[in-house]
């Protein structure tokens, strides 16, 4: 059995464990129980009416947050040429081809994103083994093979965030930081539910979103009635 703080537990009696609150009651809430002395990260959590084992049912994308995740993003590009300069322009903080490549192969991580141009991906496929157990593998979906390297740059350092479904159908997504005002999170919040909206695959019946909470670092979760956003 998990043994809490007493922080955690007097944060946990602010709770009504069955009921769901809506987002701006949730996040009012939210700012009572996160009471660390840091500055902590909120994150969703999203329950989804999906089969992941089924090739149709997997949802995964990306999408820039109205108020970015409160996070500076290190973004590792891997080009050449005028690519690799419209990289450093665009303020990435390595740019680099063989010389990353091993880097890597050797251990090292300092960064949070991967961003490669098509003509890189026989080579950067290589770090398969070592990047994709990280979730650091570029991929086309979340716009991390790309040409336009300027705008994926800039999306992700303006607040850029990736999703995807686990095996148990849920879908973690951070959401920004406590010292968010409150107007900032609920909206990031309604941005993230809008994105899962519009990703839900044909294949999926029934009921499609079925629960959501909140919940920061340190703090217990706070479900969020997701009703409004199931149409």
């Amino acid at each position: 059995m998990v043994k809490r703080s007493k922080r955690y537990q007097e944060a946990s009696k602010l709770i009504d464990r069955s009921k769901s609150y809506d987002a701006e009651e949730a996040v009012a809430l939210l700012k009572e129980t996160a009471k660390a002395n840091f500055d902590e990260t909120v994150e969703a959590a999203f329950r989804l009416g999906v089969d992941p084992k089924k090739a149709d049912q997997q949802i995964r994308g990306a999408f820039v947050l109205p108020h970015g995740t409160g996070k500076t993003q290190r973004v590792l590009v891997f080009a050449k040429g005028d690519k690799a300069t419209e990289a450093e322009n665009a303020g990435a903080d390595y740019v680099g081809e063989q010389d990353l490549i091993n880097q890597i192969n050797q251990g090292w991580f300092e960064f949070d994103v991967v961003v490669a141009t098509p003509d890189m991906m026989a080579e950067v496929g290589k770090l398969g083994r070592v990047l994709g157990p990280k979730g650091l593998m570029p991929n086309p979906k979340t716009g991390t093979v790309t040409f336009e390297i300027e705008k994926a740059v800039n999306e992700i350092k303006a607040g850029k965030v990736e999703y995807r479904v686990d095996k148990s159908a849920n879908i973690h997504v951070p959401l920004g930081k406590i010292s968010f005002d409150n107007e900032k999170l609920v909206e990031n919040f309604e941005a993230i539910a809008d994105a899962l909206v519009k990703a839900k695959p044909q294949a999926s019946k029934g009921v499609y979103m079925r629960n959501a909470s909140i919940t920061s670092t340190m703090g217990p979760g706070i479900r969020v009635d997701v009703s409004p956003y199931r149409n």
